[in-house]
């Protein structure tokens, strides 16, 4: 049971709240002792499995799942990498990525990038929305090409919201977003219902997808009215959008939940390339594991080629046979593949895949392939190329013919902030959450109610320290109270954890902070709302109502 111990300057129980927190950790990586957050943890109340659904409600209960189930990377892993990482990347707030390390390697070296992050307008923007609003400003900063955009397709057809609702939640989202610095004259902001290219490219890639797979993916089933199931395909669209004016690493600022759009958008960003570039070792095709096992074979060739040079498919079979690498059923298939082609040499080289090439796209790629090939009905061998080089020459013959040449979409993903008043922070649960709108007294109160992870008495929380990893009021100061301040952030946790700083007293610095965030965020929304009319979009918008409204 969670109690109010707003009007006490002591420390509260709060024995119900199992969300994991924070803690501090060092690393040979940081500067400093930064506040992070732990991978893993207790569920919080009501917390689903790790399920990820982006439409639904749900926390996840152990973020290390997300790693094994989905192929999440620990972004600790790329941080060092990050050139003057952002706080919440220094946190541990962002805890995860897919494929970040090329958009870090354009920041490195001054080459285009981009980021992007949608905002479906069906409430208010609150500080949970904030962590995606400084995740696209901070790439901006850094000299990324900055697109946000409004999901008034989705947020009609998916949550039934009415175009009024829409244009003035949108209105509120675009104003934190300028607020909070986003600049327009560098970036894009659109909505999906103008912007004809993204609509034309959701087109193309519908094409790419059936209902069979977003089945699949979403749990669409029979009922799902065919607007909801289009606002995927749109949001694949928006995904790649900053990729039309040329192919650059991309990266999508999400939070865990929307991951089932990130592998979505990538699978459909290779679709729709004209070449595949893989690793072969002879005329047939073969899957990734059955190319695990033809290289142990081709590696091992000293043992059982009478040429060693020249190792030929039937001695790689005998080989496999005799050896019996795992898997079965793949050494089966490879060296039924093997049998086959008998005398021909097992030499490794590599293949490029017509995927969706024209009749003049694959000729002008063998015309521009340079030394020894091989040509076949759907695919050509080279073996002078490695990966890299022919995947270069592959993207570049592509654009040449009117193709897209996609990156695949690379993402980061960041914590859910934990309510005030435990559980998931929610729009629809007014005491969970600060609205950016909220009014900067109201703010303070909504802090100095919430629970906190602090002892049941004040003796005991200088005896045996507060518990900062489960308290929603530390959240504030490690995700926005702090700022950029780590030395700030680490002696609020000491101070809890050590026993030295009580609940009353925390509540109240972070309230008072709140305040004065909100008051500054407020005056610079209206700042803006004055240059509205000078944004090149339309805010308010002019379709009819319909029966959904």
């Amino acid at each position: 049971m969670t109690t109010d111990d707003s009007h006490h300057d002591d420390a509260s129980p709060d024995e119900d709240r199992r969300q994991s927190g924070g803690e501090w950790r060092e690393s040979d990586t940081r500067a400093v002792d930064e506040p992070v957050l732990p991978d893993g943890g207790t569920e919080a109340e009501g917390a689903d499995e790790a399920t990820l659904d982006p439409w639904g409600s749900s926390t996840i209960a152990d973020y290390r799942k997300l790693f094994e189930q989905f192929g999440i990377e620990a972004f600790d892993e790329v941080l060092p990498e990050v050139p003057n990482p952002h706080y919440l990347m220094r946190r541990g707030v962002i805890f995860g990525h897919r494929d970040y390390r090329p958009v870090a390697e354009a920041m490195r070296n001054d080459d285009p990038f981009a980021a992007l992050s949608g905002f479906m307008p069906t409430g208010d923007p609150h500080i949970g929305h904030k962590l995606v609003f400084d995740e696209i400003i901070w790439h901006q900063q850094q000299g990324g090409d900055a697109f946000a955009l409004i999901a008034d397709l989705e947020a009609h057809s998916a949550r039934g919201l009415s175009w009024d609702e829409i244009d003035e939640h949108a209105t509120n989202y675009i104003l934190s977003l300028l607020a909070l610095g986003f600049d327009p004259d560098e970036g894009t902001l659109y909505r999906q219902s103008d912007n004809r290219e993204v609509q034309d490219l959701a087109f193309e890639l519908g094409a790419e997808a059936n209902f069979s797979e977003l089945q699949a993916i979403y749990d669409f089933d029979g009922e799902t009215d065919v607007s909801h199931m289009q606002s995927v395909v749109t949001q694949m669209a928006d995904i790649l959008y900053p990729q039309l004016d040329g192919p650059k690493p991309t990266v999508i600022p999400v939070g865990p939940d929307q991951d089932p759009h990130m592998r979505l958008a990538r699978d459909l960003a290779a679709r729709m390339r004209y070449f595949g570039v893989t690793e072969a070792f002879a005329s047939f095709e073969a899957d990734a594991v059955e190319r695990t096992l033809l290289r142990q074979a081709y590696d091992a060739r000293e043992e059982y080629a009478e040429e060693p040079d020249r190792p030929r498919c039937g001695e790689a079979a005998d080989w496999l046979r005799d050896h019996q690498p795992a898997p079965a059923d793949a050494r089966e298939s490879v060296v039924a593949k093997l049998d086959e082609a008998g005398k021909e040499p097992l030499r490794p080289r590599t293949r490029f895949l017509d995927r969706n090439a024209t009749a003049e796209a694959f000729e002008a790629l063998i015309e521009t392939i340079d030394g020894e090939k091989r040509v076949y009905d759907e695919h050509i061998d080279t073996f002078d190329l490695d990966h890299a080089e022919a995947e270069e020459l592959a993207r570049q013959v592509e654009l040449d013919n009117g193709g897209y040449g996609f990156q695949p979409p690379s993402s980061i993903y960041h914590r859910f902030m934990t309510g005030l008043t435990g559980g998931k922070m929610s729009s629809s649960i007014p005491a969970s959450h600060i609205s950016l709108l909220d009014d900067p007294e109201d703010g303070y109160d909504k802090v100095k109610s919430a629970t906190t992870g602090g002892r049941s008495t004040a003796e005991e929380q200088r005896e045996k320290g507060g518990k900062a990893d489960e308290c929603p009021v530390y959240e504030l100061y490690a995700y926005l109270l702090s700022g950029d301040d780590d030395e700030f952030a680490k002696e609020v946790y000491d101070e809890c954890v050590g026993g030295e700083r009580l609940c009353g007293g925390c509540k109240e610095q972070a309230a008072e902070l709140m305040a004065e965030f909100l008051e500054d965020h407020q005056e610079k929304r209206e700042e803006w709302a004055d240059k509205l009319d000078e944004l090149d979009i339309d805010l308010d918008s002019d379709r009819a109502p319909t029966s959904a409204d």
